[in-house]
Formats: C-alpha cells, structure tokens, sequence
C-alpha cells in the first residue's frame, strides 16, 4: 500500500477550521467558522499545498456549521482555485442549506478561469461524496 502524503497543515488555537487526510488521498477540510484569521490560516496552508500537487486528488469542504459565507471568503476561495496547479483538484464544497450556496454561486459567478479545479457546491454531504467518489478521469 502507498504512504499517505503529509498534509503539512499545522492546527492554530485562533483558526476555525480543521484538516484530515482523506481515505482516497485527497483532504477533507471542516470549517466551524470564517473570521479573518482563519482565512488568513486557511489560504496560507491552501497555496502552499498547491505548490506540491502532482497528482489528480479529490477535497472536500465542510461548510455547514457556517451559516452565512462572507464575499471575502469566496474571492479568497476563487483566488486559490485560479492556481493552475488546481486544474488536477475535483473540489465539493458542503454547505448548510440552499440560500447559501446561492449566495457563493452568485459571488464566484464568472470568476473561475479554465484552470481551475472541478468544483460543486452540494447541501448534502451524500451528495458531495457520490460525487468525489466518480472516478477522476470523469472530471467535472
């Protein structure tokens, strides 16, 4: 069996969000909240790992604890997605219920470029797994 690749996240007391290692390879990333300090943390770590992404992966970010997604973490989310390492990403992002995913569809409208990953906003954590779980050359 393949080692697992070292997620080289390190937990901060001041950050709301934690990371595992994903059965497939890829992460999954739970947020419980969005302050400035944690999408200060959180974009730090996510250009970082872009930075070693040599293969085809699948995350998933677990959004619904958060009830209301602020502009600034959607622009900073759409930044890190425009890294052309990201076009080998399949990302599902899980969020609390529809309104909020309409209003990040709304604010990433029009703003991802082609390189960026496969990305789909779910409600419904099934859902987004089905999904991570189709296989990588089927991507979107």
């Amino acid at each position: 069996m393949t080692e697992s690749k070292p997620l080289n996240w390190t937990p901060a007391s001041d950050v709301g969000y934690s990371v595992i290692r994903r059965g497939d390879g890829g992460m999954t990333l739970t947020f419980t909240d969005l302050s400035d300090a944690t999408l200060a943390h959180w974009h730090e770590f996510a250009l970082a790992h872009l930075l070693e992404a040599d293969r085809r992966t699948r995350n998933l970010y677990d959004l619904r604890a958060v009830k209301q997604i602020p502009d600034k973490a959607v622009r900073m989310a759409v930044d890190a997605n425009s890294d052309p390492s990201a076009r080998n990403i399949r990302v599902a992002v899980v969020v609390a219920d529809q309104s909020v995913a309409d209003a990040v569809r709304n604010v990433a409208a029009g703003s991802l470029p082609e390189t960026a990953s496969a990305m789909k906003i779910f409600t419904d954590i099934n859902a987004a797994e089905a999904w991570l779980a189709r296989p990588l050359d089927q991507i979107p």
